[in-house]
């Protein structure tokens, strides 16, 4: 398995070898040794499946609040998407920055969003299925977001506010500057 950082070293990229044949291809998408490697040793203790039908829909950009923050593994079974992890760590040099990266089920490569970032992703391709690992269970009272078209945030995202099929919490969510609750 390949590991990269992104432009904030704290979250990467992996991209899984696959091995094809005429009867399709076999790909080892967790190691918790090579994630070990990489200085990563917390452990996953949910699995979450999403399914989301229309190309344009928005997911996030959603945390949760210590104690219950959460490390996602991503990773795109079914369709493409472009992810999004924004930085809220207040004391950090990369605080309001994001990196994106194209996730893919053709490529496989997965992300590692650390705790402390809010994450979120656009489907790019309809019948889009999302995969992703977590560190931490739900937790509802501390669940939280940021509003995923923040022009604060500088988010280059493929599609405009009246393309993006969003749910009804993620309309409202608050802008960073109003951010009340981060890390």
């Amino acid at each position: 398995m390949q590991i990269v950082d992104t432009d904030i070293p704290d979250v990467k990229l992996l991209t899984p070898r696959k091995f094809g044949d005429h009867r399709g291809f076999f790909a080892e998408t967790y190691n918790r040794k090579a994630l070990e490697g990489v200085g990563f040793t917390k452990e996953f203790v949910q699995d979450n499946h999403s399914l989301s039908v229309p190309a344009g829909t928005v997911r996030g950009l959603h945390f949760q609040l210590e104690p219950y923050a959460q490390d996602k593994l991503v990773r795109v079974v079914k369709g493409a998407i472009l992810d999004v992890a924004v930085d809220l760590r207040r004391g950090s040099p990369t605080f309001g920055k994001h990196v994106k990266a194209r996730l893919d089920a053709e490529t496989g490569t997965q992300i590692l969003v650390p705790a402390g970032f809010a994450h979120g992703f656009v489907t790019l391709e309809p019948e889009t299925e999302v995969i992703y690992k977590v560190t931490n269970y739900y937790a509802p009272s501390h669940d939280r977001g940021l509003l995923w078209n923040d022009p604060d945030l500088g988010i280059e995202w493929p599609i405009t506010a009246d393309q993006a099929v969003l749910s009804d919490k993620d309309k409202v969510q608050p802008r960073l500057r109003d951010l009340k609750d981060a890390f």
